[in-house]
């Protein structure tokens, strides 16, 4: 078993510890890489030429091709690898970045959702305009559009409404197409 990561002497632990850090340390590998890269591509190319010349007494004129299919492969392959390194340290670079803006955004949304759930347990509470008949005693539905409902503010007390509850009956919209307003529906 390995030893535990030790703060004190591990060398990458500030690295780790700033996403600024993670993303200058990944850029020098990530140059590195690519340096890599380009040099297995240049020795890619010597070795074909080498192995594809590369002819022994008796051969067919395809044989040296055949023979330097393998090794032609097997760099190629090299060579896909360290691009996918190179991409996964830029990627992850990223990937860091975003873990520390998460972090410091969870501490909003928890306050924000805390308030939300206490808004949910304790609405609060609207004044009624007294000699207003009670929301519940209205029929539903049989209100002409420019009556007075009961509930409704008086001129006078400007933002003091009491909510009304819709009544879900089956003749209301039940689809996006039916959200045209009432006066729509009556004249077509």
């Amino acid at each position: 078993m390995s030893e535990p990561l030790n703060r004190t002497t591990n060398p990458l632990a500030d690295v780790a510890a700033s996403p600024e850090a993670t993303a200058r340390y990944l850029a020098d590998v990530q140059r590195v890489l690519l340096d890599i890269g380009k040099n297995l591509e240049s020795l890619a190319l010597e070795t074909r030429v080498h192995c594809r010349d590369t002819h022994v007494e008796g051969d067919r004129f395809y044989d040296a091709w055949m023979r330097a299919q393998p090794v032609e492969r097997a760099l190629r392959d090299v060579l896909k690898h360290v691009q996918g390194v190179t991409k996964g340290l830029e990627k992850s670079a990223y990937k860091r970045r975003a873990h520390d803006e998460n972090v410091t955004a969870v501490e909003k949304k928890r306050k924000e959702k805390a308030l939300e759930k206490s808004r949910k347990k304790n609405p609060p509470q609207l004044n009624t305009v007294p000699g207003n008949a009670v929301p519940g005693n209205a029929v539903p539905g049989n209100a002409v559009p420019g009556d007075a409902v009961p509930g409704d503010a008086v001129p006078g007390n400007i933002g003091q409404q009491v909510p009304q509850q819709e009544d879900m009956r089956y003749g209301n919209p039940t689809s996006i197409y039916d959200l045209r307003s009432e006066n729509t529906r009556r004249s077509a």
